[in-house]
């Protein structure tokens, strides 16, 4: 038996397909997110609602896409990031298909609800890349699968409109679920399942505490202005939204095995890094939700472009499709001056495309150069988000990791979107019983999403550099992970060494317990070294696998106590290669 290959996947399993598999996976996504933006000014008529109720039909997506991302995230990490992206997908296509035999709003609130779990295969697709992926290419790759979501947009919208100009509305659900279907068969057919695992257990009532603190804050956002702001019931939504939020997060430091690590989360460049996620989900969706009702409303109104929906959704298309050119720039200036200055260059250029879309709204053309500029910028910050999470976590909590990150996008999404809708209802004119949007609505949620920017500038600026943070000073993932892993004496180390005696570089090596299961992993670092802590004394199985080379495991025992246990580790020639 040969505990070591535990079926890993070597970075060339699945082969080149494995990286536009993954990133067709964040398309699809994407897809579903923007899906009914070319008809969001028709949705309160198509479903016989006022317009903040109709805002619900996007808001549930998101909201349940923020809950999802951490969940799927944590179960991924626990059995499987490749069996919960299928999960994912699939949950997403019964949603698809709910909404597309509907016209009651809330039934459709609930297909909707079901669609948003596909974001859960954002962080999922960034764990199997790092899993998978020799370091060399995660970079790009991971900017790749991050910027996709922008590249779906960019691509649904035209498409979209064309759809929903020429054949009935509920056709773009069809689609979206062949789509999902197809994105599952490719992923069946291509990706590997990853073997790392995470210990513990998932946290049922972390999900169900995170559900509820959002869901009660977003609630009084987008209806705060039907009620009243000083209303008792939106002031005791937003206080039960804080309740229930703290009171999750201290449920959550004293669980074993949390939902969302607080205690990781607290650490500087995490926190900062997230919280500047939040900005960067707000300035994305303030576009996606302005422009297209801008081209589209009469010229009759005194303001409107009067455009057609194809024609609105093509003068959109740039701001997807630029976040998708600038994957490779972003890889470029990342190896050079690092993903903080990446982050911060690309929320220079949201900052300056919003501040020069508040002047041009008169003209279709000039929407197109609003969409390519900011499309830029948010493709740089999205993409260097996952390479400052990557970079400041072990690897078994990549998914976790990325999960939240994700989440912090989609709660600043799900915010933008609750915001934003309230905004240009509350500023509409209402002709002949219908809400027509203002210029003063249109340039009041750029200006908000020009506030939202300049605080995830300020966040970004105060990001540690790497040469300053102790997990990154070592300079590479490996480095980082053995000394993390070094901090607990207890446990085994070594170096890892191929048949000649020279040391093998980020190789994987795991920790098997008594019982067959995980109880830790890491990478060697540039010169074969490895560190593993022990969560007690017993049998274990030390194991490792490398490109290049066959498999290895050795039997050892740890006395338990605070000590180092001495254990090297030598690689074969590749035996089992065809």
């Amino acid at each position: 038996m040969t505990l070591s290959s535990t079926h890993r996947p070597s970075p060339k399993a699945g082969g080149a397909a494995v990286v536009p598999v993954l990133a067709f996976a964040g398309i699809v996504v994407a897809v579903m997110q923007t899906l009914l933006v070319p008809v969001i000014k028709d949705l309160p008529q198509l479903l016989g609602t006022s317009p903040s109720n109709a805002t619900w039909v996007l808001t549930s997506t998101l909201l349940s896409g923020a809950v999802a991302t951490p969940i799927m995230g944590r179960l991924g990490d626990l059995y499987g990031k490749r069996r919960m992206l299928i999960l994912s997908l699939a949950v997403m296509v019964v949603g698809a298909l709910v909404s597309a035999f509907t016209d009651d709003l809330l039934v459709m609130i609930g297909g909707r609800t079901l669609q948003g779990f596909a974001m859960g295969a954002i962080p999922l697709g960034i764990g199997l890349m790092r899993d998978m992926l020799p370091r060399e290419r995660l970079g790009s790759a991971m900017a790749l699968m991050s910027s996709s979501i922008g590249v779906g947009g960019g691509l649904a919208l035209p498409a979209a409109a064309l759809v929903a100009q020429h054949a009935d509305w509920h056709a773009l659900f069809y689609g979206a679920a062949g789509l999902g279907v197809l994105s599952i068969a490719l992923t069946l057919l291509v990706v590997p399942e990853s073997p790392a695992r995470a210990r513990g257990s998932f946290d049922l009532p972390g999900a169900l505490g995170l559900s509820l603190g959002l869901v009660l804050l977003l609630l009084p956002i987008t209806k705060g202005s039907d009620w009243g702001w000083s209303s008792g019931t939106t002031l005791g939504l937003f206080a039960a939204a804080v309740v229930v939020l703290l009171g999750w997060g201290a449920a959550e430091l004293r669980t074993k095995a949390p939902l969302v690590d607080l205690r990781t989360t607290a650490r500087r460049e995490v926190l900062l890094t997230n919280l500047a996620s939040i900005m960067v989900g707000v300035s994305f969706y303030v576009v996606s939700l302005v422009l297209p009702q801008l081209l589209q409303l009469p010229t009759a109104t005194g303001h409107g472009l009067g455009q057609s929906m194809v024609v609105a959704g093509l003068c959109v298309a740039p701001l997807g499709l630029t976040m998708m050119f600038t994957a490779p720039v972003y890889a470029r200036l990342s190896a050079r001056y690092g993903p903080k200055t990446t982050l911060i260059i690309g929320l220079l250029v949201i900052a300056i495309g919003y501040g020069g879309g508040l002047g041009l709204m008169d003209a279709a053309w000039q929407t197109v150069i609003t969409s390519v500029v900011i499309g830029a910028g948010i493709g740089l910050a999205y993409s260097s988000l996952p390479a400052l999470i990557v970079g400041a976590v072990p690897a078994s909590e990549t998914g976790a990791a990325n999960g939240l990150n994700t989440l912090m996008r989609s709660i600043g999404t799900s915010v933008s979107s609750a915001v934003i809708g309230m905004v240009l209802a509350n500023t509409a004119d209402h002709v002949g019983g219908v809400a027509v949007p203002t210029p003063h609505g249109f340039r009041m949620s750029f200006l908000i999403a020009t506030a939202a920017v300049a605080v995830g500038l300020l966040l970004a600026v105060f990001l540690p550099k790497p040469d300053r943070t102790s997990r990154l000073r070592a300079g590479s993932e490996e480095e980082a992970a053995l000394a993390r892993a070094e901090e607990v004496l207890r446990g085994f180390r070594g170096r890892v060494l191929d048949a000649d005696g020279a040391p093998v570089a980020r190789a994987k090596v795991t920790l098997i317990d008594r019982r067959g299961r995980q109880a830790g992993a890491t990478l060697t670092d540039g010169e074969g070294r490895y560190a593993l802590a022990v969560p007690s004394g017993g049998p274990y199985v030390v194991a490792a696998t490398a490109t290049g080379h066959g498999p290895h495991a050795s039997s050892a025992s740890h006395p338990g106590e605070e000590r180092a246990v001495e254990l090297d580790l030598s690689l074969p020639g590749d035996t089992v290669r065809a």
